[in-house]
């Protein structure tokens, strides 16, 4: 028997709903329910100390990029459409010069090409228009970016290790769940929540062990309880 999601946790992930000031904070936990969390994260980091991004990046201007193009898209698909295109531009003023049509042509093999190569050409034009061709590395001035949301800021501002955000997709929202991390019916909630859980001196991995674990153990139809670090730890372990 597979855990229920929350209601409508699909289209409010999809959407983006962050639910504005109806934040649910993690409820109260017991000193053993703390014990077991902090192992849990212990787990990950033993297993993999310094977990990093799939995405291909070369600079701060090129992860940017290559999140905004992520957005319903695997990583992979993505690696593969940027390994042409940061080639022929890896900064904002050459992907100016490959324009839409250029931009478009080495992506279209992605979702929503068309749309996510117009935001890569208008968030090149502010960012050489407004901040010198930089990237700005301010929460507000990120999501004001075309194509730029909460997640994909958080995305970015984790790996350059400036905010410890952890960016709520379907991966962290479903290993929060399973695992007890937190119990919030919106990514916004969740993403809160997990603030509050996660032992401080985790903060700044747990985004990237949450996605890993939901995307090759914890997966969505079948988890691979059998291959999984922390399974005696899960108290979703015997729905499956």
């Amino acid at each position: 028997m597979r855990a229920k999601a929350p209601p409508s946790t699909r289209s409010r992930i999809k959407s983006g709903s962050h639910d504005g000031q109806r934040t649910k904070p993690a409820r109260k936990r017991t000193a053993a329910e703390r014990e077991r969390i902090e192992a849990i994260f212990d787990r990950f980091a033993e297993a993999d100390p310094a977990p990093a991004t799939e995405l291909n990046a070369t600079s701060r201007y090129t992860l940017l990029v290559a999140v905004v193009l992520s957005a319903q898209a695997t990583d992979k698909s993505v690696n593969r459409a940027t390994e042409g295109l940061f080639e022929a531009a890896d900064t904002p003023d050459k992907m100016l010069a490959l324009g839409e049509a250029g931009v478009a042509n080495h992506i279209k093999t992605i979702g929503l090409f068309r749309t996510k190569a117009k935001n890569v050409i208008a968030l090149s034009q502010i960012l050489l228009r407004q901040y010198g061709g930089e990237v700005p590395t301010e929460r507000n001035a990120l999501e004001a970016l075309p194509g730029v949301g909460r997640k994909t800021a958080s995305v970015v501002l984790n790996e350059w290790g400036l905010e410890p955000a952890i960016a709520v997709d379907t991966h962290v929202f479903r290993v929060a769940h399973r695992l007890g991390l937190a119990d919030g019916k919106s990514p916004n909630q969740v993403e809160n929540q997990l603030k509050s859980t996660v032992p401080p001196p985790y903060l700044t991995r747990a985004h990237h062990w949450l996605i890993l674990q939901g995307r090759y153990v914890c997966i969505a139809r079948k988890p691979k309880c059998g291959a999984c670090p922390v399974a005696d730890l899960c108290p979703s372990k015997d729905e499956y």
